[in-house]
């Protein structure tokens, strides 16, 4: 027995020997998920430390840049994931599936939930967001780069005067350059802008690393942001941070699934005190009396004189915007409902003239589209619930 076990050690070594060897020779290296030899990435230029490969492009870049305006109806786009980037439109890269399938088959619109919008710029951007400034022009991040699963550089950041056309102001923060404890996590997740006591700020996660808050150090959309928390560490675990000023002036902060929100400092440097657990009151009325908001994609908004906190859920097979009102901030919080279908995971704004938005990326296959930014006009009925406005400007309609 022990002869055979050392037998056994021995074709073993051998093997893992001969293993090794043909990995440092071979320029392609095992995938993790299929187990297949792919060819290995080629990074896009610039400083940064390796992230750990779980995605299969072999171009590969970890911000998404400029962008351009649709084309056409913007339908195709983006599915990524840890297997890799699969793609339909007219910019393929070398080691991109294209096998689309269903994807993005517009079964929302088809089915009379949303109106047939359309991306309002050919970019690839997950969990959008957009903000109105005191200069009068709005700004939009999000979740960018090639593959989130893979790497991300930073934050990038966009720069509209009417929600149409926009102008790319470039990285505005870079884990490599700005980043402290975020460079061990490497990939920004779901940045928020904000503008937040006239000036800049950026809510934010780093997967499996937690969240934080960034202010610009100049006043100026373009930063330098600094992290004006004290210590060099996240200010909470999870993901999906946002923030919110409310009129008397005071910022709260929540995160995730929306089921806490703290108080923040005046100078935005920490919390000002503990959380405070959300209460949902469940109603027969709305959605058969559902007591969960969502899982993640925290948002929260004032409008009318009510709070709206919000989460993104798969609901009916939909990414959507669940919602839930409160006279206060810290609730409770009733009336739960789908306020917009595939609208998850993004925020709400207001914009000049004074209507409200959602923000949707097309996380879902009911989508018309998949992972490019878009907004949806929205309305709000006498029971203070959201509902998509059937009345839409024409820039966001297929014609």
């Amino acid at each position: 027995m022990r002869k055979r076990a050392l037998v056994f050690l021995a074709v073993f070594l051998a093997g893992y020997a001969l293993a090794l060897s043909a990995a440092v020779s071979n320029p392609t290296r095992p995938n993790n998920d299929y187990g297949a030899l792919v060819p290995k990435p080629t990074r896009a230029a610039g400083p940064r430390s390796q992230p750990v490969f779980t995605s299969r492009p072999e171009v590969y870049s970890g911000i998404s840049g400029p962008g351009q305006p649709v084309v056409g109806d913007g339908s195709g786009g983006y599915r990524s994931g840890n297997d890799g980037v699969t793609y339909k439109g007219p910019d393929p890269k070398p080691g991109w599936k294209t096998d689309w399938g269903n994807r993005a088959n517009g079964a929302a619109y088809k089915a009379g939930l949303l109106p047939h919008i359309k991306p309002i710029w050919d970019l690839h951007l997950r969990d959008t967001t957009i903000a109105l400034a005191d200069d009068g022009n709005y700004y939009m991040t999000g979740s960018s780069g090639d593959n989130i699963w893979d790497l991300v550089d930073g934050v990038e950041l966009w720069k509209s005067s009417d929600l149409k056309t926009w102008d790319y102001l470039g990285l505005v923060w870079s884990v490599d350059r700005d980043g402290t404890w975020e460079k061990k996590y490497r990939r920004v997740w779901a940045p928020e802008i904000h503008f937040i006591k006239h000036n800049f700020c950026i809510a934010y996660c780093m997967q499996g690393g937690g969240t934080g808050i960034l202010i610009s150090k100049t006043g100026k959309p373009e930063g330098p942001y600094i992290n004006p928390i004290t210590a060099d560490k996240p200010l909470t675990n999870g993901i999906d941070a946002t923030i919110f000023q409310d009129d008397d002036g005071k910022v709260y902060f929540s995160n995730g699934s929306a089921g806490r929100i703290y108080l923040m400092k005046d100078d935005l440097s920490g919390f000002d005190g503990p959380a405070h657990s959300i209460h949902f009151e469940a109603d027969p009325k709305y959605l058969n009396g559902r007591k969960n908001l969502g899982h993640e994609g925290a948002s929260l908004f004032k409008a009318n004189g009510k709070y709206y906190l919000g989460a993104a859920d798969t609901y009916q097979g939909r990414y959507s915007s669940m919602c839930a009102v409160s006279d206060s901030i810290y609730g409770p919080y009733s009336k739960i409902h789908e306020a917009v279908p595939c609208g998850g995971g993004t925020n709400y704004f207001k914009d000049k003239q004074g209507n409200w938005w959602d923000c949707v990326f097309g996380n879902d296959d009911s989508s018309s589209w998949r992972e490019k930014p878009g907004i949806v006009k929205i309305d709000f009925a006498a029971d203070g619930t959201i509902a998509v406005s059937k009345d839409q400007p024409d820039f966001v309609l297929v014609k």
